[in-house]
């Protein structure tokens, strides 16, 4: 009874986690509408989905003790994304727009070292907290490269009902030394690793509450 419950409550986990980190991802679409604040936003969102793909893909990853669920993890992220813009793009928002799957490398580099350092948990923690940290922002930057012009979309998807505390007032030059991606992966690689212990934390509390 117990190893049954205990596998239950791993796949409510894997089930909430992945459901908000594509809800997340979803949102984090956003940057492309706020043209005049599209870096300072690509920076923040970069970070946030860092941190919500590997506290799920650690968590998946160090549960089973398999490396490449972490990727298995990030691919569940990248078709529930998938659907979700399905239903988004059916309600009349442009489908083009974060599809591309930039989380699964981030997550094949996580396997990478969990496998590498014969599933050393430490070792995950630094070296793959460092690695998906500093590499998704510069994967997510694809999203930007393969998504329409950013300036076309908003005009062809206006919003009307934009709240006034959202309307940019001027465009904001040289913000954060015009290099999102570099301020995303410094942020991401010190963050991601705190998420990654949270990961390895979660599997913790998770037994010692079923045991």
């Amino acid at each position: 009874v117990m190893v049954w419950l205990r596998r239950c409550t791993h796949y409510l986990f894997i089930v909430v986690v992945a459901v908000n980190s594509t809800l997340l991802t979803i949102n984090a679409g956003d940057y492309i509408f706020y043209t005049d604040w599209a870096w300072t936003s690509y920076t923040v969102f970069s970070i946030s989905q860092t941190l919500m793909l590997i506290v799920g893909a650690t968590y998946y990853l160090t549960f089973t003790g398999v490396p490449g669920t972490a990727t298995y993890y990030a691919l569940i992220m990248t078709v529930y994304t998938w659907i979700a813009k399905g239903a988004w793009f059916s309600l009349g928002y442009p489908y083009d727009f974060i599809v591309t799957p930039v989380w699964l490398p981030s997550a094949m580099l996580l396997d990478l070292v969990y496998w590498a350092t014969k599933k050393n948990k430490h070792s995950l923690i630094l070296f793959g907290g460092v690695l998906v940290g500093m590499s998704l922002p510069l994967f997510n930057m694809v999203n930007l490269i393969t998504v329409a012009d950013p300036l076309e979309t908003a005009f062809k998807y206006p919003r009307p009902t934009l709240p006034p505390y959202m309307t940019p007032i001027e465009p904001q030059v040289g913000k954060f030394y015009n290099s999102p991606v570099a301020l995303g992966a410094g942020a991401g690689a010190v963050l991601a690793c705190t998420f990654a212990a949270l990961g390895c934390k979660l599997n913790t509390w998770t037994y010692r509450w079923m045991a």
